[in-house]
């Protein structure tokens, strides 16, 4: 049913549930899994030797580690594993990807880090669902 699942990752206790899903998922149907942290660069500027600079590469790092600890579960488990950071708009950056890898599936969290309300779906979430040619799980 699943060959390659598309999952993005801010580490938000709903991305986890999401990741958790996509592992689950790409186990059952012997999927690909490609996961994706997006430093989303809008929030601070383009980096110019500054503050802000240091910022995304703190946030590239924070990323980075994450997909490497859920890149180490997946081998653990005999999951095909791949990861990304990127630079842009979360939800954008998350529809290039699904084309790229021609992702038979998105499995993503219902609201990420910067969303505070338990009920509401958060900005990217509803912007990836909206605008998605292909099926979305929202955990």
């Amino acid at each position: 049913m699943y060959d390659t699942i598309l999952v993005p990752t801010d580490g938000s206790d709903p991305a986890n549930r999401a990741v958790e899903h996509a592992m689950e998922l790409a186990d059952r149907y012997e999927a690909d899994v490609h996961a994706l942290y997006c430093v989303e660069t809008h929030r601070y500027g383009e980096p110019a030797l500054s503050s802000t600079e240091i910022v995304l590469e703190r946030l590239e790092e924070k990323g980075a580690a994450m997909l490497a600890e859920l890149a180490d579960r997946a081998d653990n488990v005999g999951i095909d594993w791949t990861s990304t950071v990127c630079h842009g708009l979360p939800w954008e950056a998350i529809h290039e990807k699904a084309d790229e890898v021609d992702a038979d599936l998105i499995v993503l969290g219902y609201q990420g880090q910067s969303h505070q309300r338990s009920s509401k779906i958060g900005s990217v979430a509803e912007r990836v669902v909206r605008h998605a040619d292909r099926p979305v799980l929202t955990a």
